[in-house]
């Protein structure tokens, strides 16, 4: 099999491409995470940010379940569990490495964090103003995973 390149079609071709693929109006719909305890990961983010969730879902013939998050805007996070996926690890991997959730401001972002360190959350690090911007601090949430809360401003 021989793995096609933009420069490889013609001009025509090229011009087609463009209409279709450039023109598509698209956006990330959902993010999905496997959780070990889909009811504490559930409860972790109604707890701590604006959100909502859905009643679940369950496929019992894939011993399958999942929550829905959704923000006032942006995409959803799926929290996933099944059976058979129970490995977890806080080391570093190639992949996805952490979600940013912007909570307002920075007086938000210091806000925020102050709270999850006074219930026990772990944090990463402190309330900051990073070298591309960002005013963050980053969170571990109950099952490790790394969360940026960021200032829209």
């Amino acid at each position: 099999m021989r793995l096609l390149l933009f420069s490889d079609f013609t001009s025509f071709e090229r011009q087609i491409t463009k209409r279709f693929y450039f023109n598509l109006k698209m956006k990330i719909d959902h993010i999905a995470i496997w959780v070990t305890d889909l009811e504490k990961m559930r409860a972790f983010y109604l707890k701590y940010f604006s959100c909502t969730s859905n009643s679940g879902y369950t496929n019992s013939i894939k011993k399958f379940s999942s929550f829905f998050i959704r923000f006032d805007s942006g995409p959803r996070i799926e929290l996933m569990n099944r059976d058979d996926i129970t490995e977890s690890t806080l080391h570093q991997f190639v992949g996805y490495a952490h979600i940013a959730i912007t909570v307002g401001s920075r007086a938000a972002v210091n806000k925020l964090t102050k709270r999850f360190e006074q219930d026990g959350i772990t944090i990463q690090s402190q309330p900051r103003l990073t070298g591309d911007g960002y005013y963050e601090s980053v969170v571990v949430d109950v099952e490790g995973n790394l969360i940026e809360l960021v200032a829209d401003e």
